[in-house]
């Protein structure tokens, strides 16, 4: 292999008048992978997150948690601490997801049907599963 080669072995190797000499990084740089679609791999992981659907209470539930939300407005004085699992609606996709907080409540608004918490956040009614506490202890519910 080394005799097709013979006369231009020894000659010194070619470098340009005319444009820089490249850096090694901007050689291997052409080299790297391309991404043909931007954006795939986050609309794929997008896809790929799980949400909850939104459940329903049956009679039984609904009827305890209003039991529950009374009891709440009776000592709305005393900003009751309580437990709270409500439903977050997904901003990107249809569900969402179930979160359960350790809340201070300040008020029940009845006509916009929220929870209103000391820190400001507002509940939906609809949108809570349960309330749960020692705030409850002494009822039969």
């Amino acid at each position: 292999m080394l005799k097709q080669y013979k006369d231009i072995i020894a000659l010194p190797h070619h470098s340009s008048d005319t444009r820089a000499h490249m850096s090694l990084h901007d050689r291997a740089s052409q080299f790297a992978p391309f991404a043909a679609l931007n954006g795939y791999d986050a609309a794929i992981g997008e896809t790929a997150r799980l949400t909850d659907s939104k459940l329903t209470l049956s009679e039984e539930q609904e009827s305890i948690l209003n039991e529950r939300i009374r009891i709440i407005m009776e000592r709305i004085k005393e900003k009751p601490e309580v437990n709270v699992t409500y439903f977050v609606h997904d901003q990107r996709k249809s569900g969402g997801a179930y979160v359960t907080a350790a809340v201070s409540v300040r008020r029940v608004d009845s006509f916009t049907r929220q929870l209103i918490l000391t820190d400001g956040i507002k509940i939906p009614l609809d949108d809570i599963y349960s309330i749960t506490g020692e705030l409850f202890d002494g009822y039969l519910i």
